[in-house]
């Protein structure tokens, strides 16, 4: 390997990429699996489809890592153009499938746009960002990166997909890496944190705890500082107030029924193993019986018998649980967060904006999609329907997350030292 270009690549994060879709394939083939199952490579089952997918995705390769890398930068506009305007043609040509309209059926294929709209909106929001013309500072600048973010993250939204809509809001965390004032990241935190205290305690209760508090930091502040004003501590005080006692209008006229049992059963507010918490509950029964090693591949009995829906792709990790215990889920975290921090570390070495702020928008939809999807299984976060990248059934999920990735060690690759 004597050509310089091909010395620059990262082919460690090529590599784990290789490990985590082969160990998805041959978990998603397990789900399947009978005695009368048909080959890994049949087309007509779950398992044979990501394989071939994941075939097609290695000859793009090529074609991807040598292109000029100023071709995505150029082409970020027209790019994120055709994705805004294959989500608004879901409204007219949509499939729905599991009650959200995210679908085009061709022929015997079926293809979620959302998926490439994460790409696009993460090269437009790096082109931008790259811009010499963006300044923080500039309300204007600001807008226009939220617009970006805000109209493919609300169109998602409508279809109702709210899991592949979560993914666009970790676009945000490159915002603030990259100078976007902080205090709108703690505002937000704050909002987040009272909406679930507000559902836990009721909003009078939160109101009165959440007075006493102010009370006491204002006095601990004055103590320190005679100068400290009432008026500043007065308005957060009434807005989040405000907020609290709307969270309950929020929760039941905003969110589906479906939205608020699982809220509801994840915060403990409700137990129902047998209706919509069947699924968080079958997934911690898969996950516990695999023990510190596992039952073995193919040997699963949570996993022959069905017991979990959706197994085979966003539920894909009780499987590796099951199969592969304690062992093997633990590799498997530990393959991703190597993998998100070699891209992280691989880009604080960019002196150049654009291929270090991609890598930001990487991984972190690759964390988002990986905390999410694991922390649902373990009934730590709703069930809001996220795939494991790599490694759950998803064809189109695959392809869009591999093209990600062969976008970023071609621009990291065409870093300049």
């Amino acid at each position: 390997m004597n050509n310089p270009f091909l010395l620059r690549i990262d082919w460690l994060s090529f590599f784990l990429y290789l490990i985590l879709v082969s160990f998805g394939i041959s978990n998603i083939y397990s789900t399947g699996f009978t005695e009368e199952s048909l080959s890994l490579f049949e087309w007509t089952t779950p398992a044979g489809k990501q394989f071939w997918i994941f075939i097609f995705s290695l000859v793009l390769f090529p074609f991807v890592i040598f292109i000029n890398s100023n071709f995505f930068e150029h082409l970020a506009y027209v790019f994120y153009g055709l994705s805004i305007l294959s989500l608004v043609g879901l409204f007219l040509f949509g499939q729905k499938i599991s009650g959200a309209t995210s679908w085009y059926l061709i022929g015997g294929f079926s293809l979620q746009p959302s998926e490439f709209a994460k790409i696009t909106t993460a090269l437009l929001v790096t082109a931008r960002l790259s811009s010499i013309q963006m300044d923080f500072k500039k309300r204007q600048e600001v807008f226009k990166l939220f617009l970006v973010i805000g109209v493919p993250l609300l169109l998602v939204l409508l279809q109702p997909d709210a899991g592949s809509a979560l993914v666009f809001i970790a676009l945000f965390f490159v915002l603030f890496r990259e100078g976007l004032d902080m205090r709108i990241f703690y505002l937000a935190l704050a909002l987040v944190i009272i909406f679930i205290l507000t559902l836990l305690f009721q909003p009078l209760n939160f109101s009165i705890a959440l007075a006493v508090l102010f009370l006491l930091v204002f006095r601990f502040l004055k103590k320190r500082n005679s100068k400290v004003k009432k008026t500043p501590f007065l308005l957060v005080f009434v807005t989040l107030v405000f907020f609290s006692l709307s969270v309950n209008f929020i929760f039941n006229n905003i969110f589906e029924q479906r939205h608020r049992d699982r809220f509801n059963v994840v915060l403990g507010l409700e137990t129902d193993t047998r209706g919509i918490g069947y699924n968080i509950n079958q997934s911690k029964i898969a996950i516990g019986s695999g023990g510190f090693s596992g039952k073995g591949f193919l040997n699963g009995t949570q996993t022959k018998g069905g017991f979990v829906p959706a197994q085979h792709t966003d539920y894909i990790f009780t499987t590796i649980g099951e199969e592969w215990g304690f062992i093997g889920s633990s590799g498997l975290i530990i393959l991703f967060t190597v993998l998100i921090l070699r891209i992280l570390f691989r880009a604080e070495k960019h002196t150049q904006p654009f291929p270090r702020i991609f890598s930001y928008c990487l991984a972190s939809m690759l964390f988002i999609h990986f905390f999410v999807n694991i922390g649902m299984t373990l009934g730590l976060v709703p069930t809001v329907g996220i795939p494991l990248p790599f490694i759950s059934y998803g064809g189109t999920n695959l392809l869009a997350f591999s093209l990600m990735l062969f976008v970023y060690l071609n621009l990291d690759a065409n870093r300049l030292s």
